[in-house]
């Protein structure tokens, strides 16, 4: 069907330009506001009619014929209607519709999937500083990055995702003290506990861990304590990497990898801040006042100029961003999106001003960002705010373990990134139709099992006849996995995989429907296989959905 919709596109293309030459680059399909009204909808007749100085319905009709008048139509479409001011229904013949099923079925994993386009991607997403477990909010961000990088895959980009994080300064500092001060035996609550000290009961495990002298392995680091309480260079290095560990567990939990961990701490010591702030006074971006070193950032669009070096002689923190983003760009990522929490907003125009600034090629608009809120649990009806273990937020792992993996990916991804999230656990454990996640799964779990009872092999079924596929629910249902590749294009164009998560959810309640509507496992072996291979066809485009998300499709549930 993806093949005959280019046929009737180029079509469409050649009738236009026949009524105005050059119409035809903008021929395109809409889908009908109604569906009992076609299957295509087409608005071109009213974009043309006041060049063309005619009625709307006139032009409908001139095109209507032409249309009508070309073999591919003939072919393949049942009827053509001009609805109200001229709206161009197009209703397409069962044997159309059927053909998705092949092309699924032949497709297998990769349906909806585009060739490699030779582009480089990197995703930079989570970015958490090691000084604590990861919370939700760290959860909804390694949702939405590597949902976000799936789909760039399948649209032919080769994607590299990325940690970054910073290894020094004072988070890492007061990590650093936290943990000396319970390994010296102090805790929370007493007099020598200092206010901005971590409390939680992590802490406690690092000093332990520290004064047993254990090693501790990171997927970028490892290191071994000594076990003197007064060596705090030690504790800092021991509690940075014992706590990438616990970061890695966390992400293993929720089957996120990573290709590179980034260090802040190396855009210093390889000399690439000063090489940037070198490049931006020679451009001549910089001016000194008050004894700091500022950056023009109005000129580039930023509402007012930004201190790069204070006066003590420290950067501030959007400089190092600076840096990091041209090493993005000298390492050949033409495109790079973000990962960021709300509160980021403030630096997108400062970096991408000193980007603009610093003269080395790289076009405006870049990075690109995607911002997310944070998350709020509710259980039992009640807001959770403490987790024991981190001591003042929920981690992602208690998530997990309250719930699945599956459910927080799918129920951290059904929601746009901006736009406030309640995670109700209570529901998320649920075995209904009210549980999304579960909604999804349980029609695949259901075609497998349709699937099982027939106890043919579904391979052969990509070469059935799929004549019998002529009902209303069938035809629904057909139409709907058509709209697959355009939906994943657009989900990746638009940086939204909550569209996925909208689009399985139809499609299960489109398989419930046709489950509810015709029996499968029929006596007729014609039409049984015709049916079977429309099921095989929505169990696989189910599960390539699902593996966007990072979600299992399972067999049974």
């Amino acid at each position: 069907m993806l093949k005959i919709k280019q046929e009737l596109l180029a079509g469409l293309a050649t009738a236009l330009d026949a009524l105005s030459p050059g119409a035809g680059a903008k021929a395109a399909f809409e889908s009908p506001k109604v569906a009992a009204h076609g299957d295509f909808a087409v608005t071109a007749a009213m974009q043309l009619a006041k060049p063309l100085k005619l009625n709307p319905r006139q032009v409908g009709e001139s095109l209507r014929t032409a249309l009508l008048e070309q073999p591919v139509y003939q072919q393949w479409v049942s009827d053509i209607d001009i609805a109200g001011p001229g709206f161009i229904n197009i209703r397409l013949k069962p044997a159309a519709k059927q053909q998705i099923v092949k092309e699924v079925l032949e497709g297998g994993e990769r349906f909806g999937m585009a060739p490699s386009n030779g582009q480089r991607l990197m995703v930079e997403f989570v970015s958490a500083n090691p000084t604590g477990p990861l919370h939700v909010g760290h959860g909804r961000q390694a949702a939405l990055g590597d949902a976000i990088c799936s789909l760039y895959q399948t649209q032919g980009w080769d994607v590299h995702r990325e940690f970054y994080y910073n290894d020094a300064g004072v988070q890492i500092g007061t990590l650093a003290n936290s943990t000396q001060l319970r390994a010296k035996g102090f805790k929370p609550g007493d007099p020598e506990w200092p206010e901005a000290a971590y409390n939680g009961d992590y802490i406690q495990d690092i000093a332990n861990d520290y004064l047993a002298r254990k090693t501790v392995h990171s997927d970028d680091r490892e290191f071994t304590a000594s076990g003197d309480v007064d060596a705090l260079d030690d504790i800092r290095l021991f509690a940075v990497a014992y706590l990438r560990h616990e970061q890695d567990l966390d992400l293993q939990a929720f089957a996120v990898k990573f290709d590179h961990y980034y260090l802040e701490s190396s855009l210093y010591t390889s000399g690439k801040v000063d090489a940037t702030v070198q490049k931006l006074r020679d451009a001549g971006k910089t001016y000194e006042q008050d004894g700091a070193l500022w950056l023009k950032s109005t000129d580039y669009g930023d509402d007012k100029d930004r201190v790069m070096r204070k006066g003590d002689g420290s950067y501030t923190y959007f400089v190092p961003d600076v840096a990091y983003h041209i090493s993005k760009w000298e390492r050949g990522f033409t495109k790079v999106i973000n990962i960021q929490g709300t509160d980021h907003h403030g630096t997108i125009a400062r970096v991408r001003a000193g980007l603009q600034a610093a003269g080395v090629g790289i076009p405006e608009g870049y990075p690109d960002y995607v911002l997310h809120t944070m998350v709020r649990v509710v259980k039992g009806g009640e807001e959770v705010k403490i987790s024991k273990r981190a001591g003042s937020y929920v981690t992602l792992r208690d998530l997990i373990e309250w719930t699945s993996k599956d459910a927080v990916r799918f129920f951290l991804l059904s929601r746009k990134p901006d736009t406030e999230y309640t995670f109700d656990v209570d529901l998320a454990v649920q075995k209904n139709n009210d549980n999304p996640v579960y909604y999804v799964q349980y029609a695949h779990a259901r075609i497998c099992s349709v699937l099982a009872s027939w106890g043919g092999d579904p391979a052969t079924l990509s070469g059935v006849d799929l004549a019998a596929l002529e009902s209303p629910a069938a035809q629904a249902l057909m139409l709907l996995l058509a709209k697959y590749p355009a939906m994943l294009a657009d989900a990746a164009r638009d940086f939204a995989p909550h569209d996925v998560t909208f689009y399985l959810r139809e499609l299960a309640a489109s398989y419930h429907s046709y489950y509810d509507a015709e029996r499968i496992l029929v006596d007729d072996e014609a039409v049984k296989l015709a049916r079977l291979a429309l099921v095989k066809a929505t169990a696989q485009v189910l599960h390539n959905g699902l593996a966007v998300l990072g979600v299992s499709a399972p067999q049974k549930m």
